[in-house]
């Protein structure tokens, strides 16, 4: 009986190792399904994606492609690549991504609401495309978000009230875009946040003093609002602060 059940729990062992292989597999698999589907959505005309085969077990040998020890997809790399064409909504598949960096092309259409899936993601870098749209609520819910690059496109409608749950970002950069509404005073809830660009937009009201606050209670050392519509800013109140940027100051008196 002691034999029966010390080879009924090695067998139990090997079935979960087999299986656990057979999940990194299928996930491995999924991962290449999905970027191979954006392939196939992108025009490439350089050839940056010529190495992006699905006949393979796995993308992690495709170029501008790094994988974890897992084989699961933690870096896709295509800054400055020549891609143009849309973000595919399975993009928020890539559960283990921590870097999606697609700056510097002709990337079109809307940010997908998917995104807001990504729960690993620590850098997001989408600036200098052509995106339109507003930008999704769902990015608010990506607590490991440190580098948020939005800017240099074409979005509009408000920044969203969900950014104040970004509480480990340090760089939010939606500068230059057609963003309007106030500036939400959610952002005062980033105490991380050291880089807050919001020029070049059709921003309305004034900076809010919670955000404001960042400079004693946090650490920003940049807040640029100049080229909107606000009514008025107010200057740097404490040495911390390297910049604020700004079309006039208000004054009072």
């Amino acid at each position: 009986m002691g034999a029966h059940s010390a080879a009924a729990a090695a067998a139990a062992v090997l079935l979960t190792a087999i299986l656990a292989a057979v999940a990194t597999l299928v996930s491995c698999n999924t991962e290449g399904d999905i970027l191979y589907s954006q392939r196939q959505a992108w025009k490439d005309p350089i050839g940056v994606l010529e190495s992006w085969d699905p006949t393979l077990a796995t993308p992690c040998s495709w170029y501008h492609i790094t994988c974890n020890n897992n084989n699961s997809v933690i870096r896709v790399d295509l800054g400055l690549a020549g891609l143009s064409g849309p973000l595919i909504p399975q993009l928020g598949g890539l559960s283990y991504l921590q870097y999606l960096e697609l700056y510097g092309n002709e990337l079109n259409g809307s940010i997908p609401d998917t995104l807001g899936k990504l729960s690993n993601l620590i850098s997001l870098g989408l600036q200098e495309n052509l995106l339109t749209g507003m930008i999704p609520d769902s990015l608010g819910a990506i607590g490991t978000l440190q580098l948020l690059k939005l800017h240099g496109n074409n979005l509009t409608g408000a920044i969203p009230q969900s950014f104040g749950n970004l509480t480990n970002l340090i760089y939010l950069e939606l500068q230059r875009n057609a963003l309007s509404g106030s500036i939400p005073a959610s952002l005062g809830n980033i105490k991380t946040l050291e880089f807050l660009r919001l020029n070049g937009n059709s921003l309305t009201g004034t900076v809010p003093m919670e955000v404001l606050s960042l400079v004693l209670v946090g650490n920003l050392t940049e807040l640029n609002v100049a080229s909107n519509h606000l009514e008025g800013t107010v200057g740097s109140s404490g040495y911390r602060v390297s910049a604020i940027i700004q079309d006039t100051l208000k004054t009072t008196g």
